[in-house]
């Protein structure tokens, strides 16, 4: 059968030999293809892999044989999964093979911020020493207060490593959790985002893209945090203005930032609208790389390549997400954990 993945920069040895070994016809177009040619390369293709190729109606509508789109990771802000269910045409994704990974990457963006990491290395960098003066002090993780925006698996993940490993005081907002889970997980939880911000040093997202999280931190939040507070993002970069945060870190509003996503991605070093970011002491940035282990890998390429051959063989495809958009599927899948 006839496989088109797009993103191909993101290079997936196992998975790629193992469907070619099946005699199925695998082509891989590169990150930031076209519409255009996208369309034209899903003419008899019976199975679509993607990681952050915008997936169209269009798209979609050019490829009248598709049994399934599968997203190689966990964001499917990129499908339009309404056409996708109008045509009957399963969409699944690969939601836990990175939960702790990334919640390992987001901690350790915050350890950065808190010792200073980036100003210190520069330092070193261009001169080979730092004396202890008072714009290169770090501060504590234990006993700061870590405020979780989202508490989901890699959210509860990331609170245990601050509160359970470090001793932070650690508070959560998540509207739509249950408050069993912040209990069972030890963290407080915060009915307002605003106060959250208001209590934090450090502020990190793990919340996912919807209509009802985009831009959910914008001027109003950003004035509301502490002047010594950091921001850390690895959820998606839309959930934050990031206009707004380049004015706050302007003005002062805040101390730091780390970001792993973005809005539009590829960054650029100039030309784009967060080239402002760069060069940087107190801002962190990371090219949406948490994921990216090997031990993640391996459990994603594994994972995706179950999903496929269930797709090919005209199985139900397992669908263990629980974002409503995939749950709002009814055709060729099931539902499980």
């Amino acid at each position: 059968m006839k496989i088109v993945r797009t993103d191909a920069e993101l290079q997936t040895p196992y998975l790629d030999s193992e469907l070619r070994a099946a005699g199925h016809d695998l082509i891989l177009l590169p990150d930031g293809v076209s519409e255009d040619d996208l369309s034209r390369a899903m003419a008899g293709a019976d199975l679509l892999l993607m990681c952050y190729t915008p997936i169209t109606a269009a798209v979609i509508a050019a490829a009248p044989r598709l049994k399934g789109i599968v997203k190689y990771g966990v964001g499917i802000d990129a499908i339009d999964i309404p056409a996708a269910i109008a045509r009957g045409i399963p969409v699944v994704n690969i939601p836990e093979y990175a939960e702790e990974t990334v919640a390992e990457g987001a901690f350790t963006l915050m350890l950065a911020l808190a010792r200073r990491l980036p100003a210190l290395h520069a330092q070193m960098q261009g001169h080979g020493w730092a004396w202890p003066e008072p714009q290169r002090m770090g501060r504590d993780l234990a006993g700061s207060t870590v405020g979780i925006i989202g508490f989901g698996h890699i959210g509860q993940s990331f609170a245990r490593m601050a509160g359970a490993g470090f001793r932070a005081r650690v508070i959560a907002y998540s509207p739509h959790t249950d408050r069993s889970v912040f209990d069972a997980a030890g963290v407080e939880r915060c009915a307002d985002l605003r106060g959250l911000l208001k209590q934090s040093d450090f502020v990190s997202v793990h919340c996912v893209l919807n209509p009802e999280t985009h831009h959910l931190i914008g001027a109003a939040e950003f004035a509301a945090m502490k002047p010594d507070a950091c921001l850390i993002n690895v959820s998606r970069g839309a959930i934050v203005d990031e206009q707004a945060l380049i004015a706050a870190l302007d003005q002062g509003q805040i101390a730091g930032a780390a970001l792993d996503v973005f809005s539009a991605e590829p960054l650029a070093l100039t030309n784009h609208p967060l080239s402002p970011l760069f060069g940087r002491d107190n801002v962190i940035l990371s090219p949406h790389l948490t994921f990216y282990t090997a031990q993640a890998m391996h459990r994603l390429e594994s994972e995706t390549l179950e999903r496929c051959h269930e797709v090919l063989e005209g199985r139900p495809v397992q669908i263990k997400s629980n974002d409503p958009r995939l749950r709002a599927q009814s055709s060729g899948v099931v539902f499980g954990l």
